[in-house]
């Protein structure tokens, strides 16, 4: 009996096949009739393994003794007569000149790209698999999952399996890497970095058997366009490009983020992504297959860098607009997002461990959970610190977030915010020493806060867990856009885990503090030097192009000025208001006040000053309030005198006037300055 080479190509593929238990044993179980199944549906997105399992089939069908016949929805005329075409021209012998090809007896028929046969699905369910010998067994494999018909009829649910293919655990994905050959000592690095999908990790076995084992997928842009081939088809327009770039940046899509990027195009844009086969819809959105997301995220940033960044800006600007607009929960979703932007952090490990998963919830501890978030601290930081939580949780009850799971809460932070008038402050070594340090350094004006996110952890891995990351990034975010703050502060039991991550956020170390014999570390940030959305800007920055330490010097403000210096400087403003030479020399141009988004403004001074004039008009009895300033400063008459003139008053009551807008005109701005008026 003669041997072929598919034979021995068969033989290899079979030595070398990985993973599947599930899906081999459900065709096994069809073919051997101890299942009433026939029909099997096996679906996932591209490269995930859909041919290789098919190539499996076909061996195990033909070691069963059955007769195969494969064909491939990408070569196939999608109608009735095409199917019949490619099904007659697999069959060996052919069959005779009949009007249609019917699979013999006890046949096995393989059709892989199943999604190119779309327009005849209804024929081929309604019609053709119905016509088929009892004892005939089908796989379907394609990219998208089986149309309602399939599940929802009781018949077809009782004959179709339908299987969607995941990727490969770490012990699948490293026996794949042994059969390929590949050294065991970077065996792990190749499975981190394809995480589990098989055509990444085939890819990659080649590249390292050649000596070339890339650091990133971008450190590799020839096998990002091998994977970008198995991904994509060709898309329909630039604004679906757009759409797709943009599935690829953010942590979720939405239709409103959509518009802001494509405009009209939105809906159809929408759609169009969330029939991609490595795209999910969940009910706030659409996120991408990590690893898809991986290298469509290279691929944008190699091929278009400026465009792709001014695409992570509209995307943060509009997470910005959407958290400080929400409240509540509803902001959980923007602070994700921006959570995500920051995915090339040092701790870019740990979120993209929890990304497949889809938005995990940060959520308002309850109640009954204080007891298991305290114990967790006993665990790792002992008695002291779990005592001081309990003290600080009966405080200040609403400032605790967790993430939970099936087990209970898997990830917390608890956040204080001071000054809150409590001894606490002074019993707790670590806040203590962080309001001596700002009291030092650059103390807090009347009106101001601020926040210490005091407490983080998780009950695997405590200030390592993947949730804790979650839960302290994500509240922090919430709490820096939501909050007027001057100072913010992270203490952390696990310096040598944390100190890259915080020196790339920019965050300076501030105080080490022993609490009952362990070692904490706080490390913070004057929001009042460097404004949020100018730090938010740097983080974008440092992620694309690296960079750590403190901030730039030019995009740090002058020290805060105190409330004394600050009316000092508003005086002197309003007699300068119309000359913009002298205008930037004021001390204010350092201030809230002066903020542009291109930097301090001598132009935006004024505006705000101008501004907060008109609106003292809208107080009880404010009217001659706003007359006084705007004929003293805005338009000013040539002496006071005059002013007092012009507006009826005598000149001892104009000054009375004057007087007293003054003092209203800077507790209005003083507000402006602090963060508590926008």
């Amino acid at each position: 009996m003669s041997t072929y080479l598919g034979d021995l190509l068969d033989d290899a593929r079979w030595e070398r096949f990985v993973g599947r238990h599930r899906e081999v044993a459900s065709f096994d179980d069809a073919v051997e009739a101890r299942s009433p199944g026939r029909v099997l549906f096996v679906h996932g997105q591209g490269g995930i393994g859909k041919t290789t399992l098919l190539q499996q089939l076909r061996a195990r069908a033909r070691t069963a003794g059955r007769r195969v016949v494969q064909i491939d929805g990408r070569d196939v005329d999608p109608s009735p007569e095409g199917v019949a075409t490619a099904i007659r021209a697999a069959l060996d012998p052919p069959p005779g000149d009949g009007p249609f090809a019917r699979l013999p007896a006890g046949a096995v028929l393989l059709i892989d790209g199943y999604e190119q046969l779309a327009p005849i699905d209804c024929w081929l369910r309604d019609e053709f698999v119905p016509g088929l010998s009892a004892d005939n067994v089908v796989v379907l494999a394609g990219r998208d999952p089986p149309s309602a018909p399939w599940r929802a009829d009781p018949g077809w649910r009782r004959l179709v399996a339908v299987h969607h293919l995941d990727a490969f655990d770490a012990s699948e994905s490293g026996q794949l890497l042994a059969h390929a050959g590949i050294d065991p000592s970077i065996r792990p690095h190749l499975v981190s970095l394809g995480r589990g999908h098989p055509l990444t990790m085939a890819l990659l076995a080649d590249r390292a058997a050649a000596g070339q084992v890339p650091d990133t997928l971008a450190a590799a842009p020839d096998l990002i366009s091998a994977l970008l081939e198995s991904f994509l088809h060709d898309p329909p327009s630039e604004a679906h490009m757009t759409g797709l770039a943009t599935c690829a940046i953010a942590w979720l899509t939405t239709e409103d983020l959509l518009r802001r990027l494509v405009g009209a195009d939105a809906a159809s844009v929408w759609q169009w992504l969330a029939r991609r086969p490595f795209v999910t819809t969940t009910p706030h959105g659409l996120f991408a297959h990590d690893l898809a997301r991986d290298v469509l995220d290279a691929e944008f940033e190699r091929r278009a860098p400026e465009r792709y960044r001014s695409y992570h800006r509209l995307i943060h600007a509009h997470a910005v607009a959407g958290l400080r607009a929400a409240g509540g929960p509803a902001r959980q979703p923007h602070a994700q997002q921006l959570h995500f932007l920051l995915r090339n952090s040092p701790l870019a490990t740990a979120i993209a461990a929890l990304r497949a998963q889809g938005s995990t919830a940060v959520v308002p501890a309850r109640t009954e959970e204080h007891k298991q978030v305290c114990a967790t601290i006993e665990r790792f930081e002992g008695s002291a610190s779990a005592a001081l939580a309990r003290a600080w949780l009966r405080e200040q009850p609403d400032h605790l977030s967790v993430v939970r799971t099936s087990e209970g809460v898997a990830g917390f932070t608890y956040h204080l915010l001071c000054p809150s008038g409590s001894a606490l402050e002074e019993r707790d070594p670590a806040v203590r020493a962080v309001l001596d340090h700002v009291a030092r350094q650059a103390p807090i004006r009347p009106g101001e806060r601020v926040s210490i996110a005091r407490f983080l952890g998780g009950p695997r891995e405590h200030q390592r867990d993947p949730y804790a990351i979650l839960a302290g990034n994500v509240s922090s975010i919430v709490e820096w856009l939501s909050h007027p703050l001057a100072w913010s502060f992270c203490v952390t039991v696990d310096d040598e885990y944390w100190a890259p991550f915080f020196d790339f956020m920019a965050f300076a170390p501030v105080a080490e503090i022993d609490v009952d014999g362990l070692r904490h570390v706080a490390y913070g940030i004057d929001w009042r030097r460097i404004p949020v959305d100018a730090w938010f800007g740097l983080m974008r920055e440092r992620g694309h192009s690296g960079g750590t330490g403190p901030p730039p010097e030019a995009l740090l403000r002058p020290p805060p000025l105190d409330r004394t210096r600050f009316a000092e400087a508003l005086r002197s403003a309003l007699r300068t208001l119309h000359r913009p030479d002298q205008l930037a020399t004021n001390p204010l141009i350092g201030s809230a006040l002066a903020a542009s988004a291109a930097g301090p403004d001598a132009a935006q001074l004024r505006t705000t000053i101008e501004n907060a004039v008109a609106d003292l008009g809208n107080e009880p009895k404010g009217d001659q309030l706003r007359a006084v300033l705007h004929r003293t400063y805005l338009r000013p008459a040539s002496t006071q005198e005059a002013a007092a003139e012009v507006l009826g008053l005598p000149f001892s009551t104009y000054r009375r006037h004057l007087a007293k807008a003054l003092d209203h005109l800077t507790d209005l701005l003083w507000m402006i300055e602090i963060g508590d008026q926008r």
